[in-house]
C-alpha cells in the first residue's frame, strides 16, 4: 500500500526525489527532528543516491545528520508526496521510505547546518512539516 500526500497539480513538472527517512527514538519515546536551514521540521533522513538502497542511504544519512550508525528495525511503508519547496523553488515528487532504527551516536554529524532536537511523539506530530513524515510516525505510534 502506498498513501499519497499533496496535490499532483496537472501541467507542472514535477522533479522525482527518493527519499528514506527513519523514527529515531529513545527510552522516554522521545522522537529526534531535525530542523533544516529553511526552519521546517523533518525526519531524520533524506535523498537515497543513484546506486544506493534504503538502507545504505539511511545509514549514510544518519552518520551526515546526527552522527549516529543505525540498524533498521521496522519498515512502515511508502508515502509518497507532491510538493513546492519554495526554498529550491521545484516542485518534487517525493516517495518517501519510512523506518523505524536502533541509532548509537557515535560522532559530532558531518553536517553543520541542521539543528537536531528530541520531543514527545504528539509535539513531534505537530511540528513536521511533511504530512508523509506525519503518516511514519503516526504508524510508529501505532505499532
Amino acid at each position: 500500500m502506498v498513501v499519497i500526500f499533496g496535490e499532483k497539480l496537472a501541467g507542472v513538472d514535477y522533479q522525482t526525489r527518493l527519499g528514506v527517512y527513519a523514527i529515531v527514538s529513545r527510552e522516554t519515546g522521545e522522537v529526534c527532528l531535525v530542523q533544516a536551514p529553511n526552519g521546517a521540521w523533518l525526519l531524520p533522513g533524506g535523498e537515497i543516491d543513484p546506486g544506493e538502497s534504503q538502507e545504505i542511504a539511511l545509514k549514510r544519512e544518519l552518520i551526515e545528520e546526527l552522527g549516529a550508525e543505525c540498524e533498521l528495525e521496522h519498515y512502515f511503508g511508502q508515502a509518497d508526496e507532491y510538493f513546492y519547496s519554495s526554498h529550491r523553488d521545484k516542485y518534487f515528487y517525493n516517495p518517501a521510505y519510512i523506518y523505524s532504527v536502533s541509532a548509537n551516536f557515535t560522532q559530532t554529524p558531518l553536517e553543520d547546518f541542521n539543528h537536531i532536537e528530541w520531543f514527545d511523539a504528539k509535539t513531534a506530530l505537530t511540528k513536521l512539516k511533511r504530512g508523509s513524515h506525519r503518516w511514519g510516525l503516526e504508524q510508529w505510534l501505532g505499532q
